[in-house]
């Protein structure tokens, strides 16, 4: 029996692809509703938690800064630090800061010092959107 090109108001709406999804899980062997089941926490993840949302953002993790640290343990010390922060919005400053100590040479204390600022910039302006 062809499915695909079924369309009825029984499958139409929220409600109705509920039931749908629910028929064709009755439907699917064991291996792939795993996988179904899988995809379907996947999505779930994706949608935005309203109570999530609302959520005070988390106060930042002190962690003192050691006297003697490398660029690298100062990225994994402020990705702790700021371990509610999304990293992909920081990633272009932050590799770029990286770059100039790898590349041009620039002292670690300074690209360190930079990068504190980086991740404190970006808490701040996550903090006070709506």
């Amino acid at each position: 029996m062809n499915m695909a090109g079924k369309s009825s108001k029984a499958s139409r709406g929220k409600g109705g692809a509920a039931a749908r999804v629910a028929e064709i899980a009755g439907r699917l062997p064991e291996e792939q509703l795993r996988t179904l089941l899988q995809f379907s926490e996947f999505l779930l993840a994706q949608v935005p938690d309203a109570e999530a949302a609302d959520a005070p953002l988390p106060e930042p993790k002190p962690i003192a800064r050691p006297d003697e640290e490398s660029v690298i343990k100062a990225m994994r010390r402020l990705s702790e630090t700021y371990f509610m922060l999304d990293r992909g919005p920081l990633l272009n400053e932050t590799s770029a800061l990286m770059a100039q100590h790898v590349m041009q040479g620039r002292t670690a204390a300074e690209v360190i010092d930079e990068l504190e600022v980086v991740f404190a910039t970006h808490y701040e302006r996550v903090r006070s959107s709506p």
